[in-house]
């Protein structure tokens, strides 16, 4: 009846977020409690640190939505164990998503089950996922090995002890993080979805060219797609959405990122990175509901117009990694007055990259280029997994030597590790 499903579900929200929460943040409350106690002069509390589950984030989010989907009616619930086992352990993206709803993964497995007769013990390789697949990935690769790891140098020499630092200085390692982090994190997303399609599997794509969004909205539309509608669907719309009075709208906004940047980890930095996104969404949807002239205005419908509509939205989103990246509260806030206050000093910054970061600089140039390329080419990747095989076999080689002849060495871990 209604009210077991509600009990069930009940159960299952509050054990999922109980564990994530008991993992992600008692180490944090428990460091808060110290520093309190400590200002009233209470001896400190002793604990062990507790570590972080491998991916906990994203396959928390992935049980909630077979839950839920299964509770609205969306979904047909499991008959085996090793079938929810499976959705919930497949292994391409479990470490750091994206987070693949079970309503978009299980009908995919139940139909490979049915054709198996009903024992997936084998899987069937089709040539051309396995090309789109290994496409995806040599290029996820070659975004994280030749572009990300080889800007992170420049991003840790600045923001490691950015006092003293140009706003020049502060406003490319802005904008180098912000490459970064898009390379690292969507790099990671490829092979992921790669990985999964050369198995027979459709991952819904987790970016789509962020860094071209016209709009706070538009952003999250095209980063981390496979949160942002999660969060949409899950949060936004429970909470009333857009169908209560508009002041709700801008609260409900502003929570959902909030909670956002809570999911991120247990740091008021992370906290600081969803507030300002949340006042971007409620901004931005104000102005919209205040001046619907807006939304007609033919400037912003020309090419120069979009163009000036992207550099304004980019200017805020590179703001907002300032408080993703800095986790020292002196640097961060040092960092944010510099990006704001725009006292450029060319000669010091001139020296620093030249002495430092050349080549790094030559890595920024190739990133903006070949984005301005897929934006153009959408299809990309279906056009070069359907090379002819030695054309596309050339690619590869070439994606392959690119990395092997221009990395450093510096190993870094992908960033959403840690989440």
């Amino acid at each position: 009846n209604v009210f077991q499903k509600k009990c069930f579900l009940l159960i299952s929200i509050i054990g999922n977020l109980g564990m994530l929460g008991f993992f992600k943040y008692v180490n944090f409350t428990l460091d808060q409690l110290n520093s309190f106690g400590k200002q009233l002069g209470l001896p400190e509390l002793g604990f062990l640190e507790i570590a972080l589950p491998i991916g906990i984030s994203f396959y928390t989010f992935q049980t909630l939505s077979y839950t839920i989907d299964i509770y609205r009616g969306k979904l047909k619930p499991s008959k085996s164990l090793a079938e929810f086992s499976l959705y919930v352990s497949f292994f391409p993206q479990l470490v750091a998503g994206p987070i693949v709803r079970a309503s978009v993964f299980l009908p995919q497995l139940r139909e490979k089950l049915q054709n198996s007769g009903g024992k997936l013990r084998q899987i069937t390789f089709e040539s051309s996922n396995v090309r789109f697949g290994i496409t995806l990935m040599a290029i996820g690769f070659f975004k994280k090995m030749f572009l990300a790891d080889n800007i992170a140098p420049l991003v840790n020499q600045i923001f490691e002890s950015p006092i003293g630092e140009s706003s020049l200085t502060i406003w490319i390692g802005t904008i180098a993080f912000g490459i970064q982090i898009y390379c690292d994190f969507s790099g990671y997303s490829d092979i992921a979805i790669g990985g999964a399609r050369i198995f027979g599997f459709r991952i819904p794509i987790n970016f789509n060219k962020p860094y071209f969004a016209m709009s706070p909205s538009d952003f999250w539309r095209r980063w981390h797609i496979s949160l942002s509608s999660w969060l949409r669907d899950y949060l936004y719309f429970p909470l009333g959405g857009n169908k209560k009075s508009e002041v709700r709208t801008y609260f409900n906004l502003f929570v959902v990122m909030f909670l956002g940047g809570l999911w991120h980890g247990a740091s008021w930095n992370f906290v600081l990175w969803g507030i300002l996104h949340g006042t971007y969404l409620a901004s931005h949807k104000f102005l919209i509901n205040k001046f619907p002239v807006l939304k007609n205005i033919s400037f912003f419908k020309t090419k120069l117009g979009k163009i000036v509509a992207i550099l304004i939205t980019q200017y805020f989103v590179l703001l907002a990694w300032i408080p993703f990246r800095v986790q020292d509260t002196e640097h961060m806030f040092y960092s944010i007055q510099k990006f704001i206050l725009f006292d450029f000093d060319f000669l010091s910054t001139i020296e620093f990259i030249s002495a430092n970061h050349k080549i790094t600089s030559l890595f920024i140039i190739i990133f903006v280029v070949l984005h301005i390329i897929s934006f153009k080419n959408p299809d990309l990747i279906e056009r070069i997994s359907g090379f002819r095989l030695i054309t596309w076999m050339l690619f590869l080689m070439v994606i392959m030597l690119s990395i092997f002849l221009f990395y450093v060495g510096y190993d870094q871990n992908f960033i959403y590790f840690q989440f």
